[in-house]
């Protein structure tokens, strides 16, 4: 019985128990599967604008409202400035943003949109309907999806 348990641990046995975890019924592989396919799609029509998937989310915040504290953005995205800072100072290197400390407090660093990052926009506007229909998804199982993924996340986030 010992060598049993030993080769179930080790997953060396040819007949797992009938409880045993299995891959295609975990909600995290189905979620990192859909994410990694998510951003095969949005690879190319990112390459086209210059961007990667963390820049466009970047821009994404700041087409919504602008200027944004670097701490909003990285709020908004769930990124430390460690992470947050790197993809700034990219886009601002090509062009696409501008970071300026605030009149108000100095230690407030805001980030705007250049004409050409505000330009960009209309280049990305078609982005979400390509990878819905690359999805073929409705858009009301879309709109279901980004719902019940949002619920999850939350939820995730209030039990740490």
């Amino acid at each position: 019985m010992h060598n049993a348990i030993v080769s179930y641990r080790l997953g060396m046995t040819a007949e797992p128990s009938s409880n045993a975890p299995r891959l295609n019924r975990q909600v995290c592989f189905a979620m990192y599967s859909a994410s990694r396919a998510a951003t095969a799609v949005y690879r190319p029509l990112l390459d086209e604008l210059g961007l990667t998937y963390p820049q466009y989310l970047v821009m994404l915040v700041l087409w919504e409202e602008q200027p944004r504290s670097v701490r909003e953005l990285g709020e908004e995205l769930g990124l430390d400035s460690g992470t947050l800072s790197p993809l700034l100072k990219r886009l601002e290197s090509l062009g696409f943003v501008e970071r300026r400390r605030s009149a108000e407090d100095e230690r407030r660093v805001e980030v705007f949109l250049t004409d050409a990052g505000a330009a960009l926009s209309a280049s990305a506007a078609g982005i979400p309907q390509q990878l819905a229909d690359a999805a073929g998804l409705s858009p009301a199982e879309l709109d279901q999806l980004r719902d019940t993924l949002g619920r999850l996340a939350a939820a995730l986030h209030s039990s740490r």
